[in-house]
């Protein structure tokens, strides 16, 4: 049996909160550790940011849809957003000697990181995350 639960959010940074609650209860309803529940709450967080930033400029008339899907020995996030994507496969690396003192560019370094899976789809405007249950 698999659950499924959506939310769907204007892009406004203070929305942020309610993905933060969105993750605080499904920590609640599925029992989840406190290691991987802070795994989660910094990737999909992360995720949804950048969603808002980068792929929806901001603007508050597009939204970021958050999906959960609870497998049997996994859970999944998929972030959406209404953005014009972004070449994924081009990333520099924030660990470069040229990179470590810009401030943005880590959000899916830390992504690949705190989940045991990140996939792109949809030319980017799609992240899904992937987190094994033990």
């Amino acid at each position: 049996m698999i659950n499924t639960i959506r939310i769907e959010i204007p892009s406004l940074i203070e929305n942020i909160r309610m993905i933060e609650s969105f993750i605080d209860n499904a920590k609640e309803e599925f029992q989840l550790d406190d290691g991987l529940y802070g795994n989660i709450m910094i990737a999909v967080t992360e995720s949804v940011n950048n969603a808002i930033r980068h792929g929806n400029k901001m603007d508050p008339n597009k939204n970021v849809k958050l999906t959960l899907q609870l497998g049997e020995d996994n859970i999944q996030f998929e972030i959406q957003d209404e953005g014009e994507g972004f070449d994924y496969d081009h990333l520099p690396d924030p660990t470069a000697p040229e990179n470590i003192e810009k401030p943005g560019g880590r959000g899916i370094f830390l992504m690949r990181h705190l989940a045991d899976e990140v996939n792109f789809k949809d030319n980017g405007r799609i992240v899904e995350l992937w987190f094994y249950l033990n």
